[in-house]
Formats: structure tokens, C-alpha cells, sequence
């Protein structure tokens, strides 16, 4: 990380309006896998932090290319109860973190996604999300610049013939980025064969699919990496346990981003397994704090807190008064986490209060990006827009293979 000149401030805007739950058109129960009589959606005004984001804060290559370890990345800690932000190196998680706290991670490995299409020649297909029918979620990118952009193109019944002589076949639009196809092969061993990567403009250059997996991945499923959970390594596990740090496994396979598109996440399959609730439960109801690795993780949990059924209160009458949270859920509104597996459309904001997740740690966002109402959800828009400010003033690195930010209550 390099000290550059102050950047612009990051203040918190209101955003278009737009659906709080899901994106773009629904997908019907048949074809997208989503449980039937899904949250109702309701129209509002998200906040959005504004901002502008310098070239040269991109990450363009891993930390290893630059001479760093995976975990010799930088982390930005914000405290919400307290409003203060400091300045850590990645590997002084540990010392940040209270025996008993629990971690909670995405198990998620990320698949070679995508896939140049030989006919028509220029276009490729990114693969992003199976749906119950054996349809698959993809997007159209056309080679620009060196990398690819949305192609605009398309037509319901088109055929393009992939490498390796197999056929993707359009159906009809999902949003107006994301088709839904069908492909005449079965789709993960033909991506683990003939797919790549997928590669956005400020990765000039390929990298092996190794460089976009974690440590804790194990299922494949997720077209981009959960990257938050990139800088760990085994030592800082080894670490992070034996100061009584525990750690608990859920799946959640992410799509495609929405940077480009300006959409909200759309339905994404996600599992959390019996063991992990209980760890959830155990770890509130004795002072600990759930810190969600990723917003994929708080995705996932925030669903398995809202899924139909019991859900007694699973904190303590009285907390300790340095665990409480940044923005305090009331006792009467804090749910267990109960198992729960399938389609998640929920989607967090300040609007919908967290009843499973104390803190986050995740990457950093762009502007205007669905995942900034996440934050915005867990700690104060004040309190948020300093640490983007400072994260611009002080050379941190956006996207998958840059710095990190941990908040805390």
C-alpha cells in the first residue's frame, strides 16, 4: 500500500429508487429454484456511497506479483460503537479479534467461468448461476480494450458454439444484462475443462484459477471469487485458533458482479449447514460477536435468520457493554439462525435490520454498488463514508485482489 495525495470524500447519497429485494425481472419458481412466496418487494431509496474512484487504487495483479504474501495485504478497521478507524496490516487480524468470536466463512471455490464462444468469433459467455431446471444464468461479453464488455446483443433461441464443440443455447433475458441459456453439456465439468477465469478490465493480464481461490473453498460453484476471505492462510488460521477464534463453514455460490450492470444481486443458491447455526446461537448467546467473512457469508446468515418457523431470542438479557453492536438490534428483534439451504433473494440494507451478524469483514466497494448498503446495514453512514475517504487518501487497493476492511460493532 502507497501514501497518495487526498482523493475526493466519500459522502453517502441517496440512491434511485429500486426494489429492496431481488433484481431485475423475477425469475418464477420453476425456473430459478427460489422457494415459492419469496419476501415481498418493496420500493425504496437506498443509500449509496458516491464517490470517485481513482485508476490507480485498482489492485491489477495478485499480492504475490508484488512481491507480497497473500495475507501482506492491508485492512482498514472501523469500530462503530466507538467511531474510530485505524490502519492494520492483515496478518494483525488476530490481535483484533476477542476469544469467542466466531468467524464465519464461505466455502464456495470459484470456477474457470468463462468461456470464448468460436462462433460468432469476439464473444464470450460467463457463466453465472445453475437454476433448478439445469438452465444456467450467463452473460454476453464482447472483447473490448483488451479485456471484454456487455454485449448488448442477443436474441431469445440464438446458438453460440463454445470451445471444446459445445453449444450454449439463449433463452429468454433475466435482467438486461443476464440471459437465461441452456448448455448442451453439463456445465462445471465443462468449465473445469475448457473455462477460464472470468477478468474484468483492470486485470490486464490472466492468472491461473488458483489465484482466485481461498483457503477455505471446497465446493465450486462461484463465478467469481468470495474474495474476501483471499488474504487468509493457514498460519493465520493456526493463529486466529489459538486464540480461541472459531470458525464455522457455510456455501454460498456467488454470481456474476453487478458493477456494471448498476443491478441488485439477483437469487443465489447458499447452504448453512445444522453445525454452523448452532455455532451462530452458541456464540451469541454466551457475548460473542459473529463476524461475517464476506457478504456473501452475511447474505446467507441474514436468510437463515429470516427463513418461517420458532426463533427464540439468542442473545443474553444483558450484554457486555464492548460487544454491543454498532447500530443495536433490540432483544426482542435478534433471531437464532436456524439450517437452512435453497435460493436467497434477501437482500440486505439499512432498511432491514441484522439479526445474525455483529461485523463484516469484505473488500472494498465501488461507488454507488449494492454491496455499500450492506455496510451501510452495520455500521453509521458517517462512520462509513470516513473509512471510503480515508481508504482513497491513504493508497488502499479496490477489487478481488486488494485491501480489506473489517468492521466492527
Amino acid at each position: 500500500m502507497t501514501s497518495a495525495a487526498p482523493g475526493p470524500v466519500a459522502t453517502l447519497d441517496s440512491g434511485p429508487g429500486r426494489s429492496e429485494e431481488g433484481g431485475g425481472p423475477a425469475a418464477s419458481d420453476s425456473d430459478s429454484g427460489a422457494r415459492p412466496g419469496g419476501a415481498a418487494r418493496r420500493a425504496a431509496a437506498p443509500l449509496a456511497l458516491d464517490f470517485t474512484l481513482p485508476p490507480e487504487r485498482e489492485a491489477h495483479e495478485a499480492p504475490e506479483a508484488r512481491g507480497a504474501p497473500r495475507d501482506g495485504v492491508a485492512m482498514l478497521v472501523s469500530r462503530g460503537a466507538a467511531d474510530q478507524i485505524s490502519h492494520h496490516p492483515f496478518a494483525g487480524l488476530p490481535a483484533l479479534l476477542l476469544p469467542g468470536d466466531l468467524l464465519v466463512v464461505n466455502t464456495s471455490a470459484t470456477l474457470p467461468a468463462a468461456v470464448p464462444a468460436t462462433m460468432p468469433a469476439g464473444l464470450t459467455a460467463h457463466f453465472s448461476t445453475p437454476l433448478s431446471t439445469g438452465n444456467w444464468l450467463v452473460e454476453l461479453r464482447a472483447a473490448g480494450g483488451g479485456a471484454t464488455v456487455p454485449h448488448r446483443g442477443g436474441s431469445p433461441g440464438q446458438r453460440l458454439e463454445l470451445r471444446g464443440g459445445a453449444v450454449l443455447t439463449l433463452g429468454v433475458r433475466f435482467t438486461p444484462r443476464l440471459w437465461r441459456a441452456r448448455l448442451s453439456t453439463a456445465v462445471v465439468p465443462y468449465l473445469l475443462r475448457h473455462g477460464m477465469p472470468i477478468r474484468y478490465s483492470y486485470v490486464p493480464r490472466p492468472w491461473p484459477i488458483e489465484s482466485y481461490q481461498t483457503v477455505f473453498g471446497g465446493t465450486p460453484g462461484s463465478a467469481e471469487m468470495p474474495s474476501a476471505s483471499r488474504p487468509f492462510t493457514p498460519e493465520i488460521v493456526t493463529r486466529l485458533v489459538a486464540r480461541g477464534i472459531t470458525f464455522a463453514p457455510l456455501t454460498l455460490h456467488t454470481g456474476v458482479s453487478s458493477l456494471e450492470g448498476d443491478e441488485d444481486p439477483y437469487p443465489e443458491p447458499y447452504d448453512v449447514p445444522p453445525a454452523t447455526a448452532r455455532l451462530v446461537n452458541l456464540t451469541r448467546r454466551h457475548g460473542g460477536r459473529v463476524i461475517a467473512v464476506g457478504t456473501t457469508v452475511a447474505r446467507a446468515l441474514e436468510t437463515a435468520a429470516r427463513r418461517p418457523g420458532p426463533h427464540p431470542v439468542s442473545r443474553p438479557a444483558a450484554r457486555p457493554p464492548p460487544r454491543s453492536a454498532a447500530r443495536p438490534v433490540s432483544e426482542s428483534a435478534a433471531r437464532a439462525v436456524f439450517p437452512s439451504a435453497g435460493w436467497t433473494e434477501h437482500i440486505v440494507t439499512p432498511a432491514n435490520p441484522l439479526l445474525a451478524v455483529d461485523g463484516l469483514l469484505t473488500g472494498l466497494h465501488e461507488p454507488r454498488s449494492s454491496h455499500l448498503r450492506m455496510l451501510a446495514a452495520v455500521t453509521s453512514p458517517g462512520v462509513l463514508s470516513r473509512c471510503y475517504a480515508a481508504a482513497i487518501d491513504r493508497g488502499y487497493l479496490w477489487h478481488e485482489f486488494g485491501d480489506v476492511h473489517l468492521l466492527l460493532p
